[in-house]
């Protein structure tokens, strides 16, 4: 059966962000300017993303049983994500992540996993149709690594496309990449995955190969006011950045996730996809929070 919902399986945090002119050194205290609390995590706000750019999303994922958990739920809800797949921890507590961010738009983060840690294979066999109703499953690396291979696999043998987005980023089995449609690595990560050192566009499509060798059908490595790297079908495009001046990058990498699922779902081919996602990811950077960066689909345009 066709369908263009889109399952979301990830995290959810609350972010407690802090602006300041230079992120510390080890051991160091300095005094920040901007507080503000948002919601965040990879998952949620990927979710986030597809929901206000138009797609139909199920999002999947874990929280504790607390006041961050029942923030989570009813700001989600008021972006029309159903809490039907958001599952509750009895012992842990949701996750938090700490976020430093300087001048220059760069940051530093810490995350406190919580209940993302606990959202387990077990817990996906209970709700099959998150995979069986979808066209794209969408996931990243913020909880455990035995449900992500987990999902894939359920997925591949349905026929469904699976987009990872492999961060934060660690090693992964040539045995979950076969499973995957499309992995959207940053620069760090697809060296992490290739093993190529990825010092300008050459090595970076170098990289790109060895990754689909490795059993991808499609990569995009995002290379941030560089563009995004295509490989699928044999050939390599470079699509370019928007240049914006950016105020917080934290989430731009989800909402260029979100928005190419999106963009997947509607048809697009993977450059037009890409060049959507970029646009999205562009406004994300000049706006400050996670989920609170996240663009409408009015904001973009309904041709793009």
């Amino acid at each position: 059966m066709k369908t263009n919902k889109i399952t979301v399986v990830g995290s959810t945090n609350t972010d407690m962000v802090i602006k300041s002119a230079r992120l510390p050194r080890p051991g160091e205290t300095i005094l920040g300017g901007t507080f503000l609390m948002t919601q965040g995590g990879k998952g949620a706000n990927q979710a986030v993303a597809v929901a206000r750019l138009g797609g139909d999303v199920m999002f999947v994922a874990k929280t504790g049983n607390d006041i961050f958990g029942n923030n989570t739920r009813e700001l989600l809800r008021k972006d029309g994500i159903s809490g039907k797949y958001l599952l509750v921890d009895p012992v842990c507590p949701s996750g938090v992540a700490l976020i430093t961010i300087d001048e220059k738009a760069e940051n530093s983060i810490v995350v406190s996993s919580g209940a993302n840690g606990n959202l387990l294979p077990e817990d996906l066999a209970q709700i099959p149709e998150i995979i069986e109703d979808a066209e794209i499953i969408l996931m990243q690396l913020e909880i455990p690594l035995e449900t992500v291979e987990f999902v894939a696999e359920a997925a591949s043998n349905r026929g469904k496309k699976v987009i990872l987005n492999p961060a934060p980023g660690r090693p992964l089995s040539t045995d979950l990449l076969k499973k995957l449609y499309l992995i959207t690595p940053n620069e760090t990560e697809a060296e992490l995955i290739s093993g190529v050192k990825i010092t300008d566009l050459q090595s970076a499509e170098r990289a790109a190969q060895r990754i689909h060798q490795l059993g991808v059908p499609a990569v995009i490595i995002t290379m941030g006011a560089k563009g995004a790297l295509i490989y699928a079908d044999s050939k390599m495009e470079l699509i370019p950045a928007n240049p914006v001046k950016a105020i917080d990058t934290t989430a731009a990498g989800d909402v260029f996730n979100g928005a190419l699922a999106v963009a997947l779902t509607e048809g697009k081919t993977l450059a037009e996809a890409v060049r959507f996602a970029g646009k999205a990811a562009a406004i994300s950077v000049t706006r400050m929070g996670a989920q609170d960066s996240v663009p409408y689909r009015h904001e973009i345009g309904s041709g793009n």
